[in-house]
């Protein structure tokens, strides 16, 4: 009995406590009601916050351009270190199912680019040295032939006199030759110290791309961003690996095209003028330009005919024109559609900040930003979910 007494006044005590907080609680809410509401007042920006604000934004973006432009030494290697591991993202992949251990994928795959690399050097090391051996030579003959229809130009004012004397003349031009080698020289080191990033950089990205992968996409809670981030990351590797195959497949075909070329037009080293044709053809619109100039150039300085000279410029364009028109589409189809005039812009601004690596380098973040574009904004696709 006192057991039960005891709980009865503490439940009566527990009821009274709760009517007493209930009663308060209300008088509070009709208080609150019976206040007017306050107005929202909405915050305006003048001409002169938005002027801050993207002063801000300008700055920012000088200061983080001038960094990446200061920092050339070791973003280059860096940066195209990590474009060729995603392109050969997939080959890893396909070895690691084939019961091969990573970090040997890795040493496997940097050590056939180093080999690929090598032999490619090995063999135009002849052409390259025979080349800069004539290049005296060469060069006067190409003044030679040249100069007639410099002559045409009335507007240049070029005149046999102009290569005896002045900034173009013999000496000159072999003081620049010097200043050249010079340069060469001390860009040597540099160069030395990038490959070595590289490869280094190559084989520890393909050594832990995986784990590298699974840390981007647990950096995001939410499962939606997580989806996305597996999207991406797949995506970027799937389109990098089918454009480069396919494109080296296509452009090798080309380079074979160009040495038949160069050799039944008579132009000399035609395994040089092959490799040129190759490697001008992953960079867009510059590269089949400048390619077909040097072939024009080759053409007119070696044969004595004006038109015949230009032949072989004309076949390596009409060449490279079916290429580029018909088979490369009908290859690719229209999964990989760029703006011409974004890429334009892209090749020119890399070229500006990195130079020759720059323009090559443009057209892979070109198509890496195109896929982050097209896997997050694009809602009318459908999403893959992941596994519950």
């Amino acid at each position: 009995m006192g057991i039960a007494n005891g709980i009865r006044k503490q439940a009566s005590k527990v009821v009274a406590n709760e009517r007493h907080v209930s009663a308060w609680a209300r008088n509070m809410t009709e208080t609150t009601e019976s206040m007017p509401p306050t107005p929202l007042r909405r915050v305006e920006k003048d001409g002169l916050d938005v002027s801050m604000a993207w002063a801000i934004i300008g700055i920012f973006t000088i200061l983080a351009l001038a960094g990446v432009y200061m920092m050339s030494l070791i973003l280059i290697p860096l940066t195209l270190a990590i474009v060729v591991g995603m392109i050969l993202g997939m080959l890893a992949e396909k070895l690691t199912k084939l019961g091969v251990p990573r970090i040997t994928n890795a040493v496997i795959l940097s050590s056939s680019v180093a080999l690929l690399i090598f032999l490619v050097a090995n063999s135009l090391a002849g052409p390259l040295t025979t080349l800069a051996n004539e290049g005296p030579a060469f060069a006067e003959k190409t003044m030679n032939r040249l100069l007639p229809y410099l002559e045409r130009i009335k507007w240049l004012h070029i005149t046999p006199e102009t290569f005896q004397s002045g900034p173009m003349s013999a000496d000159k031009l072999l003081e620049n030759t010097g200043n050249v080698l010079h340069i060469v020289t001390a860009n040597l080191t540099p160069a030395l110290i990038q490959t070595l990033i590289f490869f280094a950089a190559l084989l520890l990205f393909l050594a832990g791309r995986v784990s590298l992968r699974k840390s981007i996409i647990m950096m995001f809670r939410d499962r939606p961003k997580r989806l996305a981030a597996i999207r991406v990351t797949n995506g970027v590797e799937q389109v990098l690996g089918f454009y480069f195959a396919t494109a080296s497949l296509i452009y090798a075909c080309l380079g074979v095209a160009m040495m038949v070329i160069a050799y039944a037009g008579g132009l000399s080293a035609p395994i040089l003028w092959g490799f040129f044709a190759f490697l001008s053809s992953f960079i867009p619109y510059l590269g089949i330009t400048m390619m077909t100039l040097a072939i024009a150039i080759a053409g007119v300085i070696t044969h004595d005919g004006l038109l015949f000279g230009l032949l072989p410029a004309a076949a390596f364009f009409t060449v490279h024109l079916l290429m580029e028109n018909l088979i490369f589409p009908a290859v690719m189809g229209r999964r990989l559609e760029i703006n011409p005039f974004v890429v334009f812009l892209a090749i020119l601004f890399w070229t500006w900040m990195w130079g020759a690596v720059g323009a090559m380098l443009a057209l892979p973040l070109s198509l890496i930003v195109m896929t982050i574009v097209d896997e997050l904004l694009i809602e009318e696709k459908v999403q893959p979910q992941l596994p519950k």
